[in-house]
């Protein structure tokens, strides 16, 4: 990965190098965590986090989930991320804010450790590869399911709870595939390793509900919102995996892989094999409200004010 300058972690900025934490982190033996990823994109306004209340939000509910107290209000990790990015002279970056049980105790009870925070910020390109957002991906279901609601919590963006989604990613990239699609406990479809999933079938729109335990995705949101403004249909219903091959279109949603159209489930070609048209005009939509180009989405930006360079 490339390296910044600078990482906030609790309460300063410290050089990249320096941002450690001891061996005996509870949250690196345990997966005592929860996350956000993030990012800014160059506008004509400046630098601009992308929904950038909404993950706040998202990342205190996780938190409290997990009885993880943040020691900083969400105005403190708002004010402390803007730094992060205008101390590293980003135009446009990914970042990623992490709160998690810290050194101080060993053992399956967790709140007698410290609640650390960490913001880190670097250069990252779309996840899946540019190429992905025109070409598409190939997925595979894989045979691992989405952890259930009766053991975990899906609504929480929590760090052990990956282990689920490395599982299925290391699964289907070993057979060839560049995503994974994970099915709930009952057979129907949730969601994909990092990412919303959605298909087109007959002009509408369909995608699992939150009952099929995906994450409350923040580009899934900001999809479905995009997707009814232009008139169109969008469900939230449970579809099994038939349903996924004969649809017209699939696409993932994701803020690290943004909008990506799936061109083959399954070794199934899907529709013609190609970016649908549909999928085509969200994305062309999503991609203007995430860098500022769409007057009507300029509401989920959070533009960073960041020095001028002086000769």
């Amino acid at each position: 990965m490339e390296q910044a300058d600078l990482i906030w972690q609790n309460g300063e900025l410290v050089a990249w190098e320096d941002a450690k934490i001891h061996v005996l982190t509870h949250g690196l033996h345990y997966g005592t965590g929860v996350f956000e990823g993030v990012r800014a994109y160059d506008t004509p306004r400046g630098p601009a986090i992308f929904r950038h209340q909404e993950h706040i939000d998202r990342l205190f509910r996780s938190a409290e989930l997990y009885y993880m107290p943040i020691p900083y209000t969400p105005q403190e990790i708002r004010a402390a991320t803007h730094q992060v990015v205008a101390a590293n002279g980003f135009r446009e970056c990914y970042i990623r804010p992490i709160v998690f049980r810290g050194y101080g105790t060993m053992g399956l009870f967790p709140l007698d450790a410290p609640v650390d925070v960490v913001i880190a910020a670097w250069p990252w390109g779309a996840y899946l590869g540019e190429e992905s957002k025109v070409k598409g991906v190939r997925a595979k279901i894989s045979s691992w399911r989405k952890i259930s609601g009766e053991g975990l919590i899906p609504a929480a963006k929590a760090t052990g709870q990956y282990l689920n989604s490395i599982l299925a990613k290391v699964e289907v990239h070993k057979s060839g595939y560049q995503e994974a699609i994970l099915l709930d406990e009952r057979g129907f479809v949730s969601e994909c390793s990092g990412e919303n999933l959605f298909i087109v079938r007959e002009g509408r729109i369909s995608t699992p509900p939150l009952s099929a335990g995906n994450l409350d995705g923040i580009s899934r949101r900001s999809v479905i919102e995009i997707a009814r403004d232009q008139g169109l249909e969008v469900l939230e219903r449970d579809f099994d995996r038939a349903e996924l091959y004969l649809a017209d279109e699939v696409f993932i949603t994701g803020t690290a892989a943004e909008l990506v159209p799936v061109c083959e489930v399954d070794d199934h070609r899907i529709g013609a094999g190609a970016r649908g048209p549909v999928t085509t005009a969200l994305q062309t939509t999503y991609l203007d409200a995430l860098t500022g180009r769409a007057a009507s989405y300029e509401k989920w930006l959070d533009v960073v004010e960041v020095p001028a360079v002086t000769a």
